[in-house]
């Protein structure tokens, strides 16, 4: 029997949630207003935007790009202390100390390179998540603002998202949307390891309804954004718009355009950040998912005529994509 150990409270469109990877097209805008301008360049060795040292000590004489950050393409890896940044509640730890914990050879999360994989940067796709905290430093370093402020008066305020944030203490907890994570074989395990997100459960046992806290890990511009689904529309909308939202742009025409287009070979997935999604074999929308303990939530849209879909999930059970395309093909009748 499921014991579902919750308040039975219905999920609104003007409810908060942290949005896991869905964030990280965020960031990516953030880091093409930079370019925009011509304060950073795609191609240019990270290393010219930070005040240390990032390089793959399997590949020393080969420099990690911007884009390469951008397109997963960095041969940055999310090493084993990436797993246990997750804690209840806002980090203490900065972005600046995490990265360089992790990244620095002069630092304590260093490992020996353990967040570099074996191969050279571009010589493989590897999904990153340590590359997009990465990012966001990039962002603070240019921008000479925390990346949370940077992001708030850039593009959330722009737009409208008044109610969005990344830290707990920019947002109204008392509306934010909790995590569960329903109990199996399979994954039971996996939860155990992170039982500090779950400070009320005891046993996990099978067939029940854990609720997590409000958690946070230091590596935030990767997932950690807080928004509603009604918010996070007003931000796909402005990118179906070509960066453009109610007279407020957030991005030139072209630049939109660069990010929503294959960057690794001409019939690829990969954009900036974005990638499609295939709903029939005439039809891929652009957008991002995300998945985090006690979450699970979509953005994909299409330019063309303007459809887009939004879905939130408080729970990291499977399903998502496949509601995801049964909600746009009714939506394009």
């Amino acid at each position: 029997m499921v014991n579902l150990r919750s308040k039975k409270i219905d999920i609104n469109t003007d409810q908060i949630m942290n949005i896991g990877s869905v964030s990280k097209t965020i960031t990516a805008v953030a880091i093409m207003q930079l370019w925009e301008k011509e304060l950073i360049r795609l191609d240019s060795d990270i290393n010219n935007y930070l005040d240390f040292e990032v390089s793959n000590p399997h590949h020393p004489d080969d420099s990690i790009t911007v884009f390469q950050l951008l397109t997963h393409t960095s041969s940055i890896q999310d090493g084993e202390s990436y797993s246990h940044s997750y804690d209840c509640g806002d980090s203490p730890i900065s972005l600046e100390d995490w990265v360089y914990s992790n990244l620095s050879k002069e630092a304590e999360l260093y490992s020996g390179g353990s967040n570099y994989g074996k191969w050279a940067p571009k010589e493989k796709s590897e999904y990153s998540n340590l590359a997009f905290g990465l990012l966001g430093l990039i962002v603070e370093k240019i921008s000479d603002k925390p990346f949370n402020q940077y992001t708030r008066e850039q593009i959330f305020k722009p737009l409208g998202m008044n109610n969005t944030g990344w830290f707990l203490n920019e947002i109204d907890s008392t509306n934010h949307i909790r995590p569960y994570g329903f109990i199996t074989e399979r994954n039971r395990n996996g939860y155990l390891k992170r039982k500090n997100l779950f400070p009320t459960e005891d046993s996990f046992e099978l067939g029940v309804l854990v609720e997590g806290c409000l958690y946070s890990f230091p590596n935030y511009p990767d997932g950690l954004v807080r928004t509603s689904v009604k918010e996070l529309s007003l931000f796909m909308s402005a990118i179906m718009n070509e960066g453009e939202l109610n007279g407020n742009r957030i991005l030139q025409i072209k630049t939109v355009r660069k990010m929503l287009s294959p960057q690794l070979s001409k019939e690829g997935s990969q954009g900036l950040c974005f990638y499609t999604e295939t709903v029939n074999d005439s039809l891929k929308l652009w957008g991002h998912n995300g998945i985090d303990p006690g979450v699970r939530t979509t953005m994909y849209f299409n330019s063309e005529n303007k459809i887009g879909i939004i879905t939130f999930q408080n729970n990291a059970t499977d399903g998502a994509i496949p509601i995801l395309k049964k909600l746009y093909l009714m939506h394009q009748k």
